[in-house]
């Protein structure tokens, strides 16, 4: 079979070469119309983009590097649909990597994406380590760091995009005194993580001011997962429990310990309140209804996308940009007025 060039396309829609090149690169002189014309031929006569001729030309790909740490974990998969999204929107493709601080992998990734001519790359991390891996790409290609970054800790910059964590703590511990909770427990803190250390922070800071008890359980596994979130309410349970609400590193540790209060017969929320962190798409469940902080992931993916490309627009590497996103608190069922 004959490869269809841009010029049988150009020829089919009636078009010169040049208008079908804009209408590809989502140029501004095309109408909308029109480019969905030419598009809609190019799907229909089954015409690729040849994104190294393009590269050799403009020396751009207007592809995108994304590195998450666990692409299995329902906030990482929602955050990558936002960024792939958005980034379509604006005439770019994502090239998607899995890897984490730690493992090993992350150095490769990074080498594999600078080798495939990547505009810029954003890595999700929350680890402290992170900000040391995009260093070394400073002067080489844009990146931005999706995740806290504490620069003042280690002098150590990078462009980055995050949610408000330490924000985030404060409005749990808020809430959870709003409903009367008086004696908490946090479940979840990874010394490791950057996130949930400003979690963990943020809800020390309020509850202190507050008056309010806390004892933190440490998750000392890799990740923040459902199964590590069981295991801890599972060791926080084996006491007998005097907290009666709990807020958790994330979602996923949220479930976990829902699971492990069915378990051991602890009623959610007449007897202990549960308060989750991500706003993950299980969370609003029928059966689960979990009460969580969101992390307005579609707002987090645009405005990471939008600085990365305003970075691969910029001739200087010498500014650094920080973009905190508030975090919303969304009410729902596994939170309510402690037992009299």
């Amino acid at each position: 079979m004959q490869r269809v060039t841009i010029k049988d396309i150009a020829r089919l829609s009636g078009v010169s070469v040049t208008t079908v090149s804009r209408a590809l690169n989502h140029g501004p002189e095309i109408s909308p119309e029109t480019r969905e014309r030419i598009l809609r031929i190019c799907r229909e006569q089954g015409y690729r983009t040849n994104l190294l001729a393009r590269s050799l030309i403009s020396s751009r790909t207007n592809v995108l590097g994304l590195i998450l740490p666990d692409i299995a974990n329902p906030f990482h998969a929602t955050l990558s649909f936002n960024i792939e999204t958005y980034a379509r929107e604006l005439g770019y493709q994502v090239m998607l990597c899995s890897g984490r601080p730690g493992d090993g992998r992350i150095e490769e990734l990074i080498d594999f994406l600078i080798g495939q001519q990547v505009d810029g790359i954003l890595l999700s991390s929350a680890s402290d380590q992170a900000r040391y891996l995009l260093r070394r790409c400073r002067d080489i290609l844009p990146t931005v760091l999706l995740g806290s970054c504490v620069p003042e800790a280690s002098g150590v910059r990078v462009n980055s995009v995050s949610t408000d964590n330490f924000v985030g703590g404060r409005m749990a511990a808020e809430y959870l005194h709003r409903l009367g909770h008086r004696d908490v427990a946090y479940l979840g803190l990874r010394s490791g993580s950057v996130t949930h250390t400003l979690r963990h922070a943020g809800f020390l800071a309020a509850a202190r001011e507050l008056g309010m008890t806390v004892t933190t359980v440490e998750n000392t596994g890799p990740s923040s997962a459902i199964s590590s979130g069981y295991q801890m309410a599972r060791r926080l349970f084996a006491a007998p429990l005097s907290q009666t609400a709990l807020f958790a590193a994330s979602d996923a540790v949220a479930l976990g310990a829902i699971q492990a209060a069915d378990e051991s017969g602890i009623a959610i929320p007449e007897r202990l309140s549960i308060l989750g962190f991500d706003n993950i798409e299980y969370a609003a469940l029928p059966n689960i209804r979990l009460s969580t902080l969101s992390q307005n992931t579609p707002l987090l993916a645009r405005a990471a996308v939008r600085l990365l490309l305003e970075l691969i627009d910029s001739d200087s590497r010498d500014e650094y940009t920080g973009k905190l996103i508030t975090p919303t608190l969304v009410e729902r069922a596994t939170c309510a007025p402690p037992p009299c």
